[in-house]
C-alpha cells in the first residue's frame, strides 16, 4: 500500500536510492550542458543540414536537452540545499555556516574561473592591460566581474567575458538570498525583524526579472520535497520513472527550448513527476558490484559538475583558439565520421579539462569552508531561525 510519509529531516543519507540518482543526474546534466553548447559551436545548425546521418541526428537529439538539464539543477539544488538548511534550523550559526557554505561553493570555482578567462583574453590580445575599465556593460571590466560574484549577471551586467551558462547562476544566488529569508519570516516571532525581512524581500522582488522568481517555485518544489518519502511497491516507481522519461522525451519533441515565463509550465509539470519520482526512491540500495559502481560513477561526474559547467565556455575557447591552425575556422562537417571524432575529441578534452582544473579548486571546497568556519568564529553569540 502507498504511504506518504513527511519527515522530521531531509533525507541526505548517501545510502539511498534517490542520493545516487541525484549524483548521476547532477554529473549527467553537466555533461549534457558542455555536449549542448560545443556541438552548437562547432556544428552548423541542425535546420541547416541536408540528410543529416544518424550519429549527428543522435548528438543533436541529446544536446537538445540542455535547458531540461537545468531545470534538474535547480530541482537538485532545491532538495540539497534547502534540505540542508531546514536540517540545520535551530543550530548555533545556522545562517553563519549557511552563507560561509553558499559562497565557497560559488566562488571557489568562479574565481579561478574568473582569472582564467582574463587571461585567456590577455593572450588573445581580446584585452588591454593598460586600461582597467568599469563600465557595466563590458563583459570584460571590473563591474561584471564583482557584478557576475554577486549574482547580478543577465540582471544588471552581462556574463563575465562572455560566459553565457552564468546565467542560471544568478538564479541560484537569489534562491540561496530568498530561501533563509522565507525561512526567518515564518520561524521569527519578532515583529520588527518580520518587517524587515519583508522590506528585504520586496526589493530583492523589485531587482529580479518575473522569469528568475517564477522559477523560484521550481527550486521550492525540490526543497520541500526533500521532506517527503513516498513508501510504495516497485510498480509505482517504475510508472514514476517512466512518466518521468515521457515528460522529459515530449518537452525535447515538442515543447518549449528555453527557459523563460512563457516555457515555465511544461518545466514545472516535469518538476512534478521529477519530485515525486525521488521521494519514492528514498529507500537504502543492495551493496552489489553494480550498484557500487554506478554509484562510484555517479559520484565521480557529481564532484566535478559544478566545475565543468561554469568552465566549459572559456576552456572551448582555449581549445578551438589553439586548434585553429589545424582545424580551421570552417564547421565541421556532419556528414563526415572523421569529424564526429574530432568533436568527441574536443569533448573529452573539455571533461579531463574540468576535472584536472577543479582538483586544486572546488575539490577543496569542504576544507575552505571547515577554515573558514574556524577563522571567522563571531564571539557575539549564535544566530538562530
Amino acid at each position: 500500500m502507498t504511504k506518504i510519509a513527511l519527515l522530521q529531516r531531509s533525507n541526505l543519507s548517501e545510502d539511498q536510492w534517490h542520493s545516487m540518482l541525484i549524483s548521476l543526474l547532477r554529473g549527467l546534466a553537466a555533461l549534457i550542458v558542455a555536449a549542448a553548447h560545443l556541438r552548437a559551436q562547432v556544428y552548423p545548425g541542425f535546420g541547416t543540414v541536408q540528410n543529416p546521418s544518424l550519429p549527428f541526428q543522435g548528438l543533436a537529439f541529446a544536446a537538445g536537452f540542455a535547458y531540461l538539464a537545468v531545470i534538474v539543477f535547480f530541482v537538485l539544488s532545491g532538495w540539497l540545499v534547502g534540505g540542508s538548511l531546514l536540517n540545520r534550523i535551530g543550530t548555533d550559526g545556522v545562517i553563519r555556516n549557511y552563507t560561509i557554505d553558499r559562497v565557497t561553493r560559488l566562488w571557489i570555482v568562479l574565481i579561478p574561473t574568473f582569472g582564467a578567462i582574463l587571461l585567456f583574453g590577455l593572450a588573445t590580445a581580446a584585452l588591454d592591460p593598460s586600461r582597467l575599465a568599469f563600465a557595466p556593460d563590458n563583459a570584460y571590466s571590473a563591474t561584471a566581474l564583482v557584478g557576475n560574484l554577486v549574482g547580478l549577471q543577465n540582471i544588471l551586467v552581462p556574463e563575465f567575458g562572455g560566459n553565457f551558462p552564468l546565467w542560471s547562476l544568478a538564479n541560484e544566488t537569489w534562491y540561496y538570498v530568498l530561501f533563509p529569508l522565507l525561512v526567518m519570516l515564518f520561524r521569527t516571532r519578532s515583529t520588527w525583524r518580520r518587517v524587515l525581512i519583508l522590506l528585504t524581500v520586496a526589493a530583492i522582488v523589485q531587482l529580479l526579472n518575473s522569469a528568475i522568481l517564477l522559477y523560484f517555485s521550481i527550486w521550492l518544489l525540490g526543497a520541500a520535497f526533500s521532506r517527503v518519502r513516498i513508501e510504495c511497491g516497485p510498480f509505482l516507481r517504475w510508472t514514476l520513472f517512466l512518466g518521468l522519461i515521457g515528460a522529459a522525451a515530449a518537452i525535447r519533441l515538442k515543447g518549449k527550448s528555453d527557459i523563460s515565463v512563457d516555457s515555465f509550465v511544461q518545466y514545472l509539470l516535469f518538476s512534478m513527476v521529477f519530485v515525486l519520482f525521488l521521494s519514492s526512491m528514498q529507500v537504502t540500495w543492495a551493496r552489489t558490484r553494480a550498484n557500487e559502481w554506478v554509484n562510484r560513477v555517479g559520484r565521480f561526474f557529481s564532484e566535478f559538475s559544478f566545475t565543468l559547467y561554469v568552465l566549459h565556455i572559456p576552456l572551448m575557447g582555449a581549445m578551438l583558439h589553439l586548434a585553429a591552425p589545424v582545424l580551421g575556422n570552417a564547421k565541421l562537417d556532419p556528414h563526415r565520421p572523421l569529424h564526429l571524432l574530432v568533436y568527441l575529441l574536443l569533448y573529452v578534452g573539455l571533461v579531463v579539462g574540468a576535472f584536472l582544473f577543479h582538483l586544486p579548486f572546488e575539490a577543496r571546497t569542504y576544507q575552505v569552508r571547515e577554515w573558514l568556519k574556524t577563522t571567522l568564529r563571531f564571539r557575539s553569540g549564535a544566530v538562530r531561525v
